[in-house]
């Protein structure tokens, strides 16, 4: 053994053996009948004598020891008493030595108490059994048992001839085992060290000047488990951190209680989060203890019905750019392409600094598995990585697989789309460098409404933002938010907004008429709460972090108070004649075969389309001549578009098909 603290524990049991060697030679000296074999399975008359006669004395120290001298792993866990020192080392003794359960029992007068009683080890400490400031240092509210360090067994019994138990894991600390308790590795970590944070220098001088009790309110991207860790690190603590999506749903107090022995063994902090507006479900209480700090953390208001000892409460905000820009550099280690800027390229995600160095990872996996330096393409897909699952479940992630070139669009439009993603890539810039947005009623959300008649190219512009963004797209699926039951669909959409603000994408409304419509004058129960409903919409909108868009038919049919919060409107018009044509040139590819007799400029000047319509009846085409194996033709084009006419309702005119209003009744 090298480990100096084990060494110490060893010679401090040789010592324990010695003082049970002289305890037992006392016992053999007042023992009416030594030699009996049977000795701890009964009682004979001689024995009952014999205890008459002995005054359950305390067996004699010798005179050197000296507890409060000794320093190892036992006088270094917690603040000890010499005497509480001395029960765990007598307590713990059967744990490392096999032996000394016999000797136990023996002294016990039953071999099969092969542990020390409560009675049996104050005496082994040379205290009277009926020492009441002893039998107080294993009362409940005692250090040794609050800590975890020691569990008083068979409660059923007299106090002194209950069990004294070490649980395991301080066992396995006194023998310099530095793994973490089994029970909690699914949902603690341990953190020694971490790089100072904003925030993290004011955490760390109130753990210094004796805070032992913080609550952290953060924003997405303030990293605040991160931040109490440096903190923590900072003061001198390493960080137990747990993470409360993952705590088991029973034994609660069990768990606390074995995560403050945790924290003390290491002499650490204990971190907590995210918080949501349920609290915690570990009882705080139980975390409570002068050695050890607790920092708790989420984005709800602390509720004091959660512990009822309030902590000193600080509100985070996210990292800036330049640090999350430092973060990214730091983490990639030179492993960047010589022109690839990580500030740059992911300027509009915003990351707390362990979702950074996550992404940062994942990047460089890629880039391997590329064979490559790390580009923008990867930090982007590491970045997307960090997303939560749980808006999966409320809406459908699209990964965008469409760009500005493939949108065939007017000018003006294209200009305030790529106003919207210039929007949610500089809003750090504007609206925290240079506070163009005082006040802190507003959130940093970037909102805009796309309208226009169907099939102009809304939902296909949302991607192509999402994707020049280098986000997800995740359409909001109305049935999982309209309920016919009062207050549920505000629910529904709060759940919606909260699982958004953790998530770096793009929030796609479609159809949003149907929930943002307008007020209506009250004429009965529904309207009154339908305008609620309006109302707590115009509310979360303006309070909302991340990227929301919405597309309607119906523009007319948004409230107007509601348009007022929009950063950018764009209004889709049906294309005319010249995108019409480049529609269907784009629509029909160029892998796809095309016959001689093809006539775009036909096609473009004679139905007024929209560029759904025109993607639809391409693809009609396509499978008609996949299902021929021939090249696309003219008929066949024309053909399709008659079904897009049926589609509609429209009637097909001889003035719009004209020679070729044949193939298109036929068709």
């Amino acid at each position: 053994m090298t480990d100096t603290s084990v060494v110490h524990l060893f010679d401090r049991l040789a010592a324990l053996e010695q003082r049970i060697r002289d305890a037992v030679a006392l016992r053999r000296a007042g023992d009416p009948n030594p030699d009996d074999p049977f000795r701890g399975l009964y009682l004979s008359e001689e024995a009952i004598d014999a205890l008459f006669a002995d005054s359950r004395s305390p067996f004699p120290l010798p005179g050197d020891l000296d507890p409060s001298g000794l320093s190892d792993r036992l006088t270094s866990l917690v603040p000890l008493s010499p005497l509480d020192t001395e029960l765990l080392l007598i307590a713990v003794a059967p744990d490392i030595d096999s032996r000394f359960e016999q000797f136990y029992g023996y002294l016990n007068d039953d071999v099969t108490r092969r542990r020390a009683s409560v009675g049996l080890a104050l005496r082994l400490c040379g205290v009277p059994e009926a020492s009441a400031p002893a039998r107080a240092r294993l009362d409940a509210d005692a250090p040794l048992i609050t800590s975890g360090l020691l569990v008083v067994d068979d409660r059923d019994r007299p106090l002194l001839s209950r069990s004294l138990r070490v649980p395991d894991r301080v066992v396995a600390h006194l023998l310099g085992d530095t793994r973490l308790d089994p029970g909690i590795t699914g949902f603690a970590s341990v953190t020694t060290e971490f790089d100072a944070l904003p925030g993290s220098e004011l955490l760390a001088r109130a753990f210094a000047g004796g805070v032992r009790s913080v609550y952290l309110r953060e924003q997405p991207g303030c990293g605040a488990g991160e931040t109490a860790a440096a903190a923590l690190a900072e003061a001198g603590f390493a960080a137990l951190t747990v993470d409360t999506g993952r705590l088991p749903g029973d034994h609660p107090e069990d768990i606390a209680r074995a995560l403050l022995r945790e924290a003390l063994l290491r002499g650490a902090g204990i971190v907590i989060g995210p918080i949501d507006a349920d609290g915690t479900p570990l009882p705080l209480s139980r975390l409570s203890h002068p050695a050890v700090p607790t920092v708790l953390h989420g984005t709800a208001v602390w509720d004091p019905r959660w512990s009822p000892m309030p902590p000193v409460q600080h509100d985070l905000r996210p990292l800036t750019a330049a640090t999350r820009t430092a973060i990214w550099r730091a983490s990639l280690a030179g492993r960047l392409a010589p022109d690839t800027d990580p500030g740059e390229v992911t300027a509009h995600f915003v990351l707390g600094p362990g979702q950074i160095r996550h992404a940062a990872h994942a990047a460089e996996l890629a880039a391997v598995a590329s064979g490559s330096a790390v580009r923008a393409e990867h930090l982007r897909a590491g970045a997307r990585g960090q997303n939560a699952a749980g808006l999966q479940r409320l809406a459908r992630r699209i990964e965008p697989a469409v760009g500005w070139e493939d949108l065939v669009l007017p000018e003006p439009i294209l200009m305030g789309l790529r106003e919207l993603a210039a929007r949610a890539r500089h809003r750090d810039r504007v609206l925290d460098e240079w506070r163009m947005r005082p006040g802190a009623g507003r959130g940093r959300g970037v909102t805009g409404l796309m309208a226009g008649d169907s099939g102009t190219g809304k939902t296909m512009s949302a991607e192509v933002i999402a994707g020049s963004l280098g986000m997800d797209l995740y359409t909001v699926n109305l049935a999982t938010v309209v309920d016919k039951y009062v207050g549920e669909t505000e629910k529904n959409l709060e759940r919606i907004f909260a699982e958004a603000a953790g998530v770096n994408g793009v929030l796609l409304f479609d159809e949003a008429d149907a929930i943002f419509g307008k007020r209506s004058e009250v004429r009965d129960a529904h309207d009154r709460y339908a305008n609620i409903e309006s109302a707590y919409l115009l509310q979360r909108m303006e309070t909302f972090e991340g990227i929301a868009l919405l597309s309607t038919n119906l523009r007319a049919n948004l409230d107007e108070a509601f348009t007022r919060r929009l950063d950018v409107v764009v209004d889709f018009p049906v294309p005319d004649e010249r995108l019409r044509r480049q529609l269907w040139d784009r629509c029909l590819g160029t892998a796809l075969p095309r016959g001689d007799d093809l006539d775009l400029d036909f096609l473009a000047d004679s139905f007024e389309l929209a560029g759904g319509h025109i993607r639809s009846a391409a693809i009609t085409a396509a499978y008609l001549s996949a299902d021929a194996a021939e090249p696309v033709s003219m008929a066949r084009l024309v053909g399709a578009v008659a079904r897009e006419y049926r589609k509609l309702g429209r009637l097909c005119l001889e003035r719009e098909f004209g020679r070729y209003h044949d193939v298109a009744m036929a068709g």
